[in-house]
């Protein structure tokens, strides 16, 4: 087919499939979130950290675990682009291997703390009575505390390491997807279609799965875009703090500790760190904005 045959294909009224149709409606989301050039700005910052984690060996000119004392505290040259660090080691090589660090973070968090708010937050929504009470109570307590000082809390307990790190942000970002999912379901939850799944034998499981959670996804994948420019934030606190990632593995938060000593002197060593922290929050929170702008018909 010629380009201008798949639009008219993609953006047919009358599709012949499933797959036609939710091909067009990827289509259609695709061309209003290309109309923002801030959330393909986003979406660039997105892909060059994605790229940078996959190819850091062949990006990096050095290694990012071992240096050389007599290049230590080095300023920006040509050999080494973002200087060097107090033990020699290239600070652009480390921030490129830490790119695969913040991407594995940023992904489990989603992939763990998405699911099990949208479980607690239809599971309540749905049921209603006690099963409500408890289950948003539960959210409310964690809530309750800053996620930086839970998620502290929590990796103290847990100990240093990455998979630690993961698993204490990811116990304190569920409760937002929670409440969103609970409104979710509130608002449906007397509708008619759902009155017509009863009718046909559904039971509910089947209704909360089949029915009711694709109804939140939209509005949770907005949300857990908008909260990675957090969650990078919190890794990078922990790894200041020494809760994160293991030395001598590079992590931006960690970096960034390691070189608040020789701020005034050495000033690259903790600032360029700080820059891919700053930028790569800021390509999330654009794509969250555009993804908004796509997802919510309230908005179209």
């Amino acid at each position: 087919m010629t380009t201008s045959a798949w639009r008219t294909w993609l953006l047919s009224d009358t599709p012949n499939s499933r797959w036609q149709a939710r091909l067009g409606r990827f289509y259609l989301g695709w061309l209003t979130f290309a109309r923002n050039p801030l959330g393909l700005l986003g979406l660039a910052i997105l892909l060059v950290l994605i790229a940078s984690a996959l190819f850091a060996p062949w990006i990096a000119p050095h290694n990012p675990i071992s240096g050389e004392l007599d290049d230590r505290l080095l300023p920006p040259s040509s050999e080494f682009w973002l200087g060097t660090d107090q033990q020699g080691r290239d600070i652009f090589s480390r921030i490129v291997y830490g790119a695969r660090t913040t991407l594995f973070i940023i992904g489990l968090v989603a992939i763990t703390a998405a699911p099990i708010g949208l479980l607690i937050g239809t599971t309540a929504g749905y049921l209603g009575g006690w099963v409500e009470t408890i289950l948003m109570r539960l959210t409310d307590a964690f809530l309750a505390f800053p996620k930086l000082i839970l998620a502290l809390a929590f990796a103290a307990a847990l100990g240093p390491g990455l998979e630690n790190a993961v698993l204490a942000i990811a116990l304190t970002a569920w409760p937002p997807y929670a409440r969103i999912a609970r409104a979710e379901t509130l608002s449906v939850r007397t509708s008619d279609y759902l009155a017509a799944a009863r009718m046909t034998g559904a039971g509910s499981i089947r209704i909360l799965i089949g029915h009711i959670m694709p109804m939140c996804i939209p509005s949770l994948i907005v949300r857990v875009s908008l909260d990675m420019a957090g969650i990078i934030l919190i890794a990078a606190g922990l790894g200041f703090l020494g809760l994160g990632v293991a030395p001598p593995q590079p992590e931006w938060g960690a970096m960034v500790s390691e070189g608040r000593e020789q701020i005034l002197d050495q000033w690259w060593v903790c600032t360029y760190p700080g820059i891919a922290i700053c930028i790569v929050s800021l390509g999330f929170n654009l794509i969250g904005d555009s993804l908004r702008d796509v997802l919510d018909p309230r908005g179209n």
